[in-house]
This record gives structure tokens, C-alpha cells and sequence, in this order.
């Protein structure tokens, strides 16, 4: 928990606020002892969450002990700001808590997949001395869940809308389904941490990815030594590195390469003529090659109307090197052969291109994605689902019970907030958010994750696949 070599420009729980979160501690009612606060999506796109992401928050951040040099570093950082400074408070933190957060946190176990508008977390300070504690994390606390569980949500549900295609047309769909979305996401992310917590959560449903900071993730925060894999693949700059008039040269060179028993590669294979390299190079000069490699190729279209191109490749493919029909009554194209999208890739474009292929008689094993900026960026922030952080209950001096706190404004509806310390229990195989106080004899599922810096809880990657599963 030591944080000695603590230097100006370091991460530093303090300073991982927004502005207004110091002056908080001097807002509160007289006597205020304890605050308690909840996170919930309270709305957006989605119906159903698949929660995932706190633990690599509390193990890379919330773990570390404040220092005197932090404390001094923020005094003079906050004053020069224009917002006063807690520096009583922090420095009773230091001295009796060793720099350590006093605060209790309750989550339901990451991979429960359950219906939006459920308490997911809960948190209360653990020293009467600090109630404006439990708020002061806000920033970062609600960050460290929204994120992860948007992209693991957008993911799951994509996992859904491909494995009905697979269901319907593909003879051993539960094979086929952890391969067929690759993350592409890395480039389009913020940040490095973006990358590898999206990237990360997006392993959660399946096993296909470039981004290798999710890799990292996986091992240093969920106790997985490979969290996903993926194969040799080109690109148009060592494609067009060889020229136009060596195009052919070019997709030979990959299958030498990379071809071989029960190998894969994926080629890009649009970077001047689609289908006449479909056509005079896949099925014409390299045919026997493509056939005779012991491996797969993955063709790569990359451009144009994605629910039409991709399709029409599968076709192409279909019209040169045979396909066989399934016992679903669909086809197939021989195992050497397969393509991939990765271009204009998004939940209802994967939809609609499934949708198509089924409707010309082709089995979505055919065909897998690559999803990039849609997958970890486009449209992923903190109101896809509405997320927030709420208090819902306060304890003061010399009163043994919580005290009710909400919020409902007449001017949004929406944004009531819900009353007291809260509970989630499962009845009957259906989630729902209760008042701690009438819990009775039922399992609360918001379990202690975390006291006083202490985890509570350390689940593994896989452990979270299977609960993510419904096993």
C-alpha cells in the first residue's frame, strides 16, 4: 500500500476529481457522520448490462496510499485553482488510515448480466471523521464502471445477434461464436487505458483481438495468461509496398508465408480491384495454391457498402471454389476459405449483412467481423446507458439509523434517484433492486468487494466468461 516515491506528475487519488469535489466537504449537514452512494444506467440503449471493470480500478488505483507529498502537492494545486482544500481531512486519512481510503464497496459480481436500472455498486465511507469521502470518488469510481460495462454490453449484445444467425445456419454454432468479432479498436481509442480496458471487456464475450493493451490487462488485473488470440494479417501498406503490376506477387508471398496445416491468415485483398483479385488472383493464378495451402485464407474486403460487398464476396468465393450445403440447408464454402469484414462494422450493420446472407442461403459461419472505433469509441460514453452516481443515504452523530436521500426533480423524471441503502436480489430468476432494510431473509448480490483497502472479492477472467454465459 506504500506510495513513498510519490513525485509531482504521478497519478494521485486527489487530484482524480472534478474541481467542485473540494469544496464538497464543507457542504454537508452538521453532524453528518456517514454518506452512502449507489451507481446505476439509468436508461440509453441498451435493456439489459453485462457489468464488468471494477476490479482492475481497485487493484491499479484505489490500492494505492496517499502521501504527504501528494497532500502538499494538492493544497498548493486546489488554492491556485480557486477551490479551497481539505488538508485536515486528508492528513486524518494519512495518520490514521496510513494514506489508505477509508471506504466500504459492494458490487454484484462482475459478468452478471442483468436488466438496466439495478443497483450495480454501492460505497460508504468507514470513518465518521471523512463522510465527504464516499462522493469525492465519484469521478473516478463511476468512470471505472461506465466504461468497461458500455463496451461489454455493445459486445454482448452484438454475441446475441450473431449467435442466432450461427444458431439458425451453422451446424456447430457454439465452436464458431468466441472467434467471429475481432476487436480492431486500439487506434480509435482516447488513450491507452481505453484500449485495454474496452479491449479487455470485449474478451469478456469473446476471443478475437488486435488490441494487445488488453492482453496486458487480462494478466495484470484477472489472473489470465492469454485473454485472447488472432492470426497473421496484411495490410494495404505491405500490400501496395509491392505495386499494382505485382499484386499477385504480393497475396503469394502471405500464403508462403503463413499458410500451412491449420493455419490462418487474412488478406486485404481491396486495395485496387475487389473482385477482379477475387476473381484472376484468389481464383485464377493462386487457386491451386489456395486450396493446397493445408491452411485458411481469410479474404478482407475493406471498402465500399459493407452489407452488400462482403456478401457478394462470400458469392465469388462461392462461384470459384464450390461450396457444400449443411444439414441447416445452408452453405458453406470449403474450410480453406473464409472472409472477413472489417470495414463500416457496427451492430446493425452486422445485422443487416448477416440477415442478407442467410437470405441467399449462406451460413453466417462463412463470414467473421472485425469491429474498431464502434467497438471501443463511437457512441461509447457516459450516457449510451445513462450511467450515474447517486447518494442515497446519510448517517449523523448520535443517530443509529440511515437517513433517506434522493433526488427528484419535477423537470426530469428520469432522473429520480432512488432512496436508501439499496440491495439486489434474484427472485424467481429475475433481478430486482430492494431497500437494504427489507432484505429479510434473502441473499443480497451487492457482496463487499472492498474495505479499507483490502479486495474482498478476485475474480478471474474465465470465472466472469462463465457467469457472462448464464452458467
Amino acid at each position: 500500500m506504500s506510495n513513498t516515491k510519490w513525485q509531482p506528475g504521478d497519478f494521485s487519488l486527489l487530484t482524480d476529481v472534478d474541481s467542485y469535489k473540494a469544496s464538497h466537504y464543507l457542504q454537508y449537514p452538521p453532524g453528518t457522520e456517514y454518506v452512502s452512494s449507489y451507481i446505476e444506467a439509468r436508461g440509453g440503449n441498451f435493456d439489459m448490462m453485462l457489468f464488468f471493470g471494477l476490479q482492475a480500478y481497485l487493484k491499479r488505483y484505489l490500492s494505492q496510499a496517499i502521501t504527504l507529498a501528494e497532500i502538499d502537492y494538492a493544497e498548493e494545486l486546489w488554492l491556485a485553482h480557486g477551490v479551497p482544500f481539505n488538508r485536515q481531512g486528508w492528513m486524518h486519512i494519512l495518520e490514521k488510515h496510513n494514506g489508505v481510503l477509508p471506504l466500504r464497496i459492494q458490487a454484484v459480481r462482475e459478468g452478471s448480466v442483468l436488466p438496466i436500472k439495478n443497483v450495480v455498486v454501492q460505497v460508504e465511507n468507514t470513518d465518521p471523521a471523512v463522510p465527504w469521502l464516499t462522493s469525492y470518488i465519484e469521478t473516478a469510481l463511476l468512470r471505472a464502471v461506465w466504461y468497461p460495462t458500455t463496451v461489454a454490453t455493445l459486445s454482448w449484445h452484438v454475441k446475441q445477434i450473431i449467435g442466432e444467425y450461427l444458431e439458425k445456419t451453422c451446424e456447430n454454432s457454439e465452436a464458431e461464436l468466441p472467434f467471429k468479432l475481432h476487436d480492431f479498436g486500439a487506434r480509435g481509442s482516447t488513450s491507452y487505458e481505453a484500449a485495454s480496458l474496452g479491449g479487455l471487456a470485449h474478451l469478456v464475450n469473446f476471443q478475437g483481438t488486435d488490441t494487445v493493451s488488453a492482453l496486458l490487462a487480462g494478466r495484470n488485473f484477472y489472473g489470465v495468461d492469454m485473454a485472447g488470440f488472432s492470426i497473421p494479417a496484411s495490410e494495404h501498406s505491405t500490400m501496395t509496398a509491392w505495386g499494382q503490376a505485382r499484386e499477385t506477387d504480393a497475396y503469394s508471398n502471405m500464403v508462403e508465408q503463413f499458410g500451412g496445416k491449420d493455419r490462418i491468415f487474412a488478406v486485404v485483398s481491396d486495395s485496387y480491384d475487389l473482385f477482379g483479385a477475387v476473381r484472376n488472383i484468389w481464383g485464377g493464378s493462386l487457386k491451386s495454391k489456395v486450396i493446397e495451402n493445408g491452411g485458411t485464407l481469410v479474404v478482407r474486403p475493406d471498402s465500399g457498402n459493407p452489407i452488400k460487398i462482403c456478401v457478394d464476396v462470400v458469392e465469388s468465393l462461392g462461384d470459384i471454389f464450390g461450396f457444400k450445403i449443411n444439414t441447416r440447408g445452408y452453405k458453406v464454402l470449403p474450410s480453406y476459405v473464409r472472409v472477413i469484414q472489417g470495414d463500416g462494422v457496427h451492430a446493425l450493420s452486422i445485422e443487416a449483412i448477416l440477415q442478407r446472407l442467410k437470405k441467399k442461403g449462406w451460413s453466417a459461419e462463412n463470414i467473421a467481423f472485425g469491429m474498431g472505433g464502434a467497438l471501443l469509441q463511437r457512441d461509447i460514453h457516459r450516457d449510451t446507458m445513462n450511467w450515474a452516481m447517486k447518494a442515497n443515504a446519510i448517517k449523523f452523530a448520535g443517530e443509529g439509523d440511515w437517513k433517506d436521500v434522493y433526488k427528484d426533480p419535477i423537470t426530469d423524471p428520469g432522473k429520480k434517484s432512488k432512496r436508501g441503502r439499496q440491495a439486489l436480489v434474484k427472485e424467481y430468476g429475475v433481478y430486482k433492486t430492494i431497500r437494504n432494510s427489507d432484505l429479510g431473509e434473502s441473499k443480497n448480490l451487492l457482496q463487499d468487494v472492498w474495505r479499507d483497502g483490502k479486495l474482498l472479492r478476485d475474480q478471474t477472467l474465465d470465472e466472469i466468461r462463465t457467469l457472462s454465459n448464464g452458467s
